[in-house]
């Protein structure tokens, strides 16, 4: 049996609740307490896991400050192998990283910035790297017991 895939428009409409909420500064769990769920739940429909119903969508567009639509309208990327700038928002810390690099303003340390993480982009591997923890200790050399047989 194959897992069942999130549905392209309730991703969408996730990833766009992840933006505004980043945006205005909220917590999954700020969203959450705002509109009466877990921050799990929270979690779930911006990955598009869980599908958002009405009464909710309306709900999480008043506590972002923003209309329904504004989570339906569609972002069209140039080709098909370049994401949008939209899209590329709804990535992980993203407007975090945006945001922080509006507030400097020095021309030379803007470009410095830029080259940096380019630098660190281009020499990251393409696979997602995971924190590399110790390995367990080995056991030290195992005592056998032997038993005398009698003769």
């Amino acid at each position: 049996m194959s897992a069942k895939r999130p549905d392209p428009l309730d991703v969408m409409v996730g990833s766009k609740i992840r933006i505004f909420r980043t945006h205005r500064g909220l917590s999954q769990s700020n969203l959450a307490e705002k509109i009466g769920v877990a921050f799990q739940q929270v979690q779930k429909y911006e990955n598009g896991t869980n599908r958002v119903g009405a009464s909710r969508l309306s709900r999480i567009a008043a506590a972002l400050g923003i209309s329904i639509g504004e989570l339906f309208e569609p972002c069209q990327p140039k080709s098909p192998h370049s994401k949008s700038p939209f899209d590329l928002l709804a990535e992980r810390d993203a407007l975090r990283v945006l945001k922080a690099f509006a507030r400097t303003t020095d021309p030379r340390v803007r470009r410095a910035i830029a080259q940096l993480v380019e630098s660190v982009a281009d020499q990251q591997p393409k696979v997602r790297l995971s924190i590399v923890r110790p390995a367990p200790a080995k056991p030290g050399p195992s005592k056998r017991r032997t038993s005398a047989t009698p003769a």
